[in-house]
């Protein structure tokens, strides 16, 4: 049996990200409204009955602003831990609070989430490695620095949701006050494209089929130069853009990638289009 996985949004105006089998689906963070995740749910061709958990890495709105509306509508369990519970300007549903701790595994179905802790300014953040028997889908995104957790867990998988939020070069020449930049590129701000590529070059698995690249800031990235960069040092993966607009359309992994035939009008979505 394989697995699919989608982006359904991602960058600082929402993140939301779907892994799934034929039974069974989570969502890592749920940065947007409960309208549009049932939007682009249906655009995608996945039914929100299939989710059996809500994931959230971290406390920022970004990650969580659909969450409350999307678990109290669907009766969806969401796996958080205390201190990003506790952080959450959002009320998070009692009745459906699964609390988890660093390094839990969590069994759902046929879906085994990890949850590990990683670098990041907020209260306790975590990163997800979903496993499906062999197959590993890493969500890593909201990293200051690669740290040992990240890069054992990074070593393991098949594909991956990795941030890259910057160019370096953009991010000093920009126009963010230096206060901001600095957090940025600080140890606990966000991965360069830099930082990404090395993270690559050193721990990538053999395995590793397909980079989606996530998180890319609208002000210090640019989609096409991020793409073409990453692509020309790793010819051998598959590399795309996980679009901060619409979703990216569907994958299969069963052994190598395969983008399923997504709804017509999904299809004709420029993916750098921020119509």
């Amino acid at each position: 049996m394989s697995l699919q996985y989608a982006s359904l949004n991602s960058g600082s105006n929402g993140n939301c990200y779907y892994v799934g089998n034929a039974q069974e689906g989570v969502l890592i963070d749920a940065g947007l409204s409960c309208r549009e995740t049932e939007k682009r749910m249906k655009q995608l061709g996945i039914s929100l009955k299939n989710i059996k958990g809500i994931f959230i890495s971290h406390e920022h709105i970004d990650h969580v602003k659909g969450v409350e509306v999307i678990s109290k509508k669907h009766n969806i369990p969401i796996y958080i831990n205390r201190a990003t519970r506790n952080h959450c300007r959002l009320p998070i549903p009692e009745p459906n609070t699964v609390f988890i701790a660093n390094r839990d595994v969590v069994q759902i179905g046929q879906l085994e989430i990890t949850a590990f802790p990683k670098k990041h300014d907020a209260a306790d953040p975590i990163s997800f490695v979903v496993k499906h028997q062999d197959f590993r889908i890493g969500v890593f995104t909201d990293i200051g620095s690669v740290c040992e957790n990240l890069e054992h867990h990074f070593s393991s998988c098949h594909v991956v949701f990795l941030e890259a939020n910057y160019e370096e070069e953009m991010l000093e020449n920009g126009p963010y006050p230096f206060l901001l930049k600095q957090r940025i590129r600080g140890e606990n701000g966000h991965l360069s494209n830099d930082q990404a590529i090395n993270l690559i070059q050193l721990h990538r698995s053999p395995q590793l089929s397909h980079i989606l690249l996530s998180h890319l800031s609208k002000e210090n990235n640019c989609p096409n130069l991020a793409q073409q960069k990453f692509q020309q040092a790793f010819s051998q993966i598959h590399v795309e853009v996980a679009s901060r607009y619409h979703p990216s359309q569907m994958h299969t992994y069963s052994g190598s990638p395969k983008i399923k035939t997504a709804p017509e009008n999904l299809m004709q979505l420029n993916l750098f289009d921020p119509s």
